[in-house]
């Protein structure tokens, strides 16, 4: 993984930066339904946020049906990378992070689609696996995590798939302190991709008059998927005891939570690390399911770019809490590119240890 770490930014390489200047970062994660960037400088505690940019572009619309992203599609989430890489090149940045995920996994034309984002905006993304999505979201929750739980749940949804990832807080310590992703120990015991997310689960299950039996259709319909997976079998007493959490990341659950503050506008200072119990979570899915689509367009953590698609987001939820029940849910609006940030600053200070080794000098604290 740490070979990606360097990769080239083409074009937007960014202007030269001062020798006492601390290092610019750039994670960028361009999803299914999301382009998402995230620019920041090391601090002791993690990192600090220089810039951020969010932009829905449903780079998957249709993907489902026709197997190929649409040119309508393409030129949305162009738009949003030439955004990105303006932003990479006025802050500076030295090191970049660019990941696809699984539109472009599972896309006919996914790698030329790659090739022509590097071409015109200088930016090579790199179509990461499940299994690295699964861990860099992990990874950038990691202190999210209530360690006095005998086991969590880390749980993803995507726009085209949803990943969740069983952790075992028992019997293995957790470090939460900035380190090489694949030095960090990270107490994945168990970990499952489902090729369903907000987006084709909604194209899957159009909502037409909406009503009950429409959205029980979703959260069944991801149950059966979910439900085949039993390598995760052995933390179901833990659940069961009351001794585990999930931690849910996605913008269908940070607009859960913001509709459950019943915020005047979305605040991520409020959402990020909100817990809510079960009960909390399904009177939400409640009030949600009574609205119509230009009523939760309406509501102003949910917007008309997410309204056809958060009741889809609330199904996978629904269906997660169901197969393994428990009272809490943290919810967090971080994962995968704090995961990236984090990796690659970790990876700097690790080959900056290096270094100084090699050379006999004394090694700079962290």
């Amino acid at each position: 993984m740490d070979e990606a770490l360097n990769a080239p930014v083409g074009r937007a390489r960014g202007r030269g930066r001062g020798l006492d200047e601390p290092p610019v970062f750039a994670a960028l994660d361009l999803g299914t339904n999301n382009c998402r960037l995230l620019i920041a400088t090391p601090s002791p505690r993690g990192f600090r946020i220089l810039d951020a940019y969010s932009r829905i572009v449903r780079l998957g619309e249709g993907l489902s049906q026709t197997g190929r992203l649409g040119d309508a599609a393409m030129e949305r989430a162009m738009a949003a990378l030439a955004v990105c890489a303006a932003k990479i090149e006025r802050r500076g940045v030295r090191r970049i992070r660019a990941v696809a995920t699984q539109a472009c996994r599972a896309a006919a034309n996914g790698a030329g689609f790659i090739d022509s984002v590097e071409r015109e905006t200088g930016i090579r993304l790199t179509i990461i696996t499940p299994r690295e999505e699964a861990q860099l979201a992990v990874a950038g929750c990691l202190n999210l995590i209530d360690q006095s739980s005998r086991a969590a749940l880390v749980l993803d949804v995507g726009g085209g798939s949803t990943e969740m990832s069983w952790l075992d807080l028992a019997t293995t310590g957790m470090d939460a302190a900035p380190r090489p992703l694949a030095h960090w120990r990270l107490p994945i015991k168990a970990w499952l991709s489902v090729p369903i997310g907000v987006v084709t689960l909604a194209e899957q299950f159009p909502e037409g008059e909406g009503g009950e039996t429409w959205f029980r259709s979703m959260v069944e319909a991801m149950k059966v998927e979910i439900s085949r997976f039993t390598h995760a079998d052995e933390f179901r007493d833990v659940f069961v005891a009351g001794d585990a959490h999930i931690v849910g990341t996605s913008g269908a659950i940070t607009s859960l939570a913001g509709l459950h503050l019943r915020l005047p506008k979305y605040d991520r200072a409020k959402v990020d690390g909100l817990w809510m119990t079960r009960d909390e979570c399904d009177a939400v899915t409640r009030r949600l399911s009574a609205l119509s689509v230009q009523e939760r367009a309406a509501e102003p953590c949910i917007g008309p770019e997410r309204a056809d698609l958060v009741m889809a987001g609330a199904a996978i939820l629904t269906a997660v809490q169901e197969l393994w029940p428990c009272q809490r849910v943290r919810v967090a609006d971080r994962g995968l590119r704090e995961g990236l940030l984090l990796s690659q600053m970790s990876s700097q200070r690790r080959g900056r240890t290096r270094r100084n080794r090699g050379s006999g000098g004394r090694i700079s604290p962290p």
